[in-house]
């Protein structure tokens, strides 16, 4: 058995400990009542196991619980990419689980609207998805044994920008409050950027997302809106970045300009470039490479932030 069949039987096993419910009361957000999409399915998109799927069309997002033997306390909502076109569920979801579990954590892999389906909040669809997730996250901690004051955001490429959008506008009101569970903070205690889209600056943000997120003529104030590196303040969390400097599709100037951006406002961050892993390399494109060590250095980082607690 070769290193992938070992990690498609790993993700198997976590997947029958799984739980899926949605996050927002009724099923669909709020904000999709006149959104013309409908949830489809890519049973295929990233390969050609049974653990390479991707969701189009999503009108009620979902969170999937994969629950450790014993839990450390420790939270972690996940949010895959996908270029705002999509989001993955397994390359960059459910192949995290038996790592992080192992350890201790508990992953919550979340799918989130997206921004071109025509849902009433336009481009804040993804972070009102993604604020309401860390809230019922929160609410729900109690019931999977973790410390609600320990619970961050993993996001990747085009999930990396939803979850630094969380991380720096966690505060911003853009759904109407639904419940009690909205009483609880959206700001995550940790946050980490894997290959993250972050800017939408014409020389080294990602065309698709920018495309998908704010059009193809955005004028400057939207562009400055939606660039993260311009939204960190004092408040932002404590950040771990990864990039490959190979990367051909999310240049790793997006990691470098969150970076100095978190240093300018004296955030902690630790930022890990590696020379190869071009993009999406997740857990199974990681094999064989350097960078396949990301998992332990993330999960040593969060317990070096956590520990004190």
């Amino acid at each position: 058995m070769d290193d992938r069949d070992t990690l498609t039987s790993r993700m198997a096993q976590a997947a029958q400990t799984a739980t899926t419910f949605p996050i927002w009361p009724d099923g669909d957000a709020p904000g999709a009542r006149h959104s013309p999409v409908s949830l489809l399915l890519e049973s295929d998109h990233t390969g050609n196991s049974a653990f390479d799927r991707a969701v189009t069309g999503i009108r009620a997002p979902e969170i999937t619980v994969y629950p450790p033997e014993k839990s450390n306390g420790i939270g972690i909502l996940v949010t895959p990419g996908g270029s705002y076109k999509r989001v993955v569920l397994d390359k960059e979801g459910t192949a995290l689980a038996p790592d992080f579990t192992a350890r201790g954590y508990t992953l919550f892999v979340m799918t989130y609207r997206l921004p071109g389906d025509g849902h009433e909040e336009g481009a804040n669809a993804p972070l009102a998805d993604v604020q309401r997730a860390m809230r019922t996250v929160r609410h729900q901690a109690g019931k999977w044994q973790l410390n609600p004051d320990k619970i961050g955001v993993l996001g990747f490429s085009s999930g990396g920008h939803v979850a630094a959008s969380l991380g720096t506008r966690y505060d911003e009101r853009v759904y109407s409050l639904q419940d009690t569970i909205d009483t609880h903070s959206s700001r995550p205690d940790f946050m980490a950027l894997v290959y993250p889209v972050i800017s939408m600056d014409e020389g080294f943000g990602h065309a698709g997302s920018r495309r998908e997120l704010i059009g193809t003529t955005p004028d400057s104030a939207q562009r400055k809106h939606y660039s993260l590196e311009k939204r960190v303040d004092h408040n932002t969390p404590p950040t771990f970045l990864l990039h490959a400097v190979d990367d051909p599709a999310v240049k790793v100037e997006n990691s470098l300009a969150m970076f100095n951006a978190l240093h300018a406002h004296q955030i902690p961050v630790e930022m890990h470039l590696f020379e190869q892993g071009r993009h999406g390399f997740g857990i199974r494109d990681a094999q064989g490479l350097p960078v396949a060590e990301w998992p332990r250095l993330l999960m040593n980082w969060i317990e070096s932030k956590t520990s004190r607690r």
